[in-house]
């Protein structure tokens, strides 16, 4: 009987909230910031990226996103993550503190070189919006 309810159950639930896929994207200009972000630090010119997920409606906004550097990369390259947040959730976007692993990098952070790895990334950033 028991599992007679359950298959009852689980028949009756939506597809996608069995198998749900990644998260959708709900801000590509987010997520965009966020690579130009991991490759200004990063010091490459591409990017491979695997998921990306944005958070506009959060205070602050932001997106993360797993990556990897490799031009021939795999889907088990993808192991290294970034965090950015950003002051508002619209071009354009000025950077307030992003992670690289567990690593973090703001004006707060108590870790000099951290904070000027931050303004350095801050001022590329403002560079490119500026052009």
């Amino acid at each position: 009987m028991k599992r007679t309810l359950l298959a009852v159950a689980l028949a009756t639930l939506p597809a996608s909230f069995i198998s749900a896929p990644p998260a959708l994207a709900q801000s590509p200009q987010l997520e965009q910031a966020c690579v130009a972000v991991a490759k200004s630090f990063l010091l490459v010119p591409n990017i491979k990226t695997g998921i990306v997920q944005s958070f506009p409606e959060l205070d602050p906004p932001g997106a993360r996103l797993t990556y990897s550097t490799r031009e021939d990369a795999k889907p088990t390259d993808f192991n290294n993550e970034i965090e950015c947040e950003f002051d508002k959730a619209q071009a354009p976007f000025s950077l307030l503190r992003f992670c690289i692993s567990k690593t973090c990098y703001g004006s707060n952070e108590q870790e000099q070189e951290n904070r000027r790895r931050y303004q350095e990334v801050k001022a590329l950033m403002d560079r490119q919006q500026k052009k």
